[in-house]
């Protein structure tokens, strides 16, 4: 069902994004959560997270989950992200997790979506002090107005969350389901490793939070 309320959220399974399904859903929104698959290492594990998320929502007006193809192995080559090898650990620096072009891919795809289905709002879960170029005003602003003249349909692309930190997003979803998100790079099997850079970004969150952190972690 799409609409004037109608949203497309780029959801990736992780705390952010999930919360912001709900928080758009919560203002009346009709919320169409969207997963795009580049084929990286950890997306079996991060998807399956997601679909439990959605499922235990209830009640609110959020449509099945919708799915798009997009590849990179052919223009990330052997990137420890493809391949799931040298992935950077708790030690690492943040820059140490970027990947290329990442906004620019996830929006192309979703934008011609959205002109397909007649939705004219894509919302991400940026936060605040994301520094990568791909994450800021300017970029998303000029997305939205490439989009628009090229697919002939008025697009709009918002980041609700950019004012805050990650602490103060958990906050606001502490009562939602979050043991059903998924924010790890090498995962062991469907579980959280518990060593990696976004392991360690997850449970900075929750402990500055205050949220109690229901991650399974299978190491530490």
């Amino acid at each position: 069902m799409t609409g004037p309320d109608s949203v497309a959220v780029l959801a990736s399974g992780g705390v952010d994004s999930a919360i912001l399904v709900a928080e758009q859903a919560n203002r009346g929104h009709v919320v169409h959560p969207v997963y795009v698959r580049f084929g990286l290492a950890w997306e079996h594990a991060e998807e399956a997270h997601l679909r439990r998320f959605l499922d235990a929502l209830g009640g609110l007006s959020v449509e099945p989950l919708a799915v798009i193809e997009l590849p990179v192995a052919d223009v990330y080559g052997p990137h420890w992200s493809v391949s799931g090898t040298d992935v950077p650990d708790e030690a690492t620096a943040d820059d140490a997790v970027y990947l290329p072009g990442r906004n620019l891919l996830l929006l192309a795809k979703t934008c011609v979506w959205c002109a397909r289905q007649g939705v004219n709002r894509i919302v991400l879960g940026t936060l605040l002090g994301n520094p990568f170029a791909d994450s800021s005003p300017k970029f998303f602003s000029g997305v939205a107005s490439l989009s628009t003249f090229a697919l002939g349909h008025d697009l709009h692309v918002e980041t609700p969350f950019a004012h805050l930190t990650k602490a103060e997003v958990l906050e606001l979803g502490r009562a939602l389901p979050l043991e059903h998100t998924f924010s790890c790079i090498a995962p062991v099997g469907a579980d959280h490793c518990g060593r990696c850079n976004k392991c360690a970004e997850r449970r900075k969150g929750f402990a500055d939070a205050g949220v109690d952190d229901r991650t399974h972690y299978a190491l530490g």
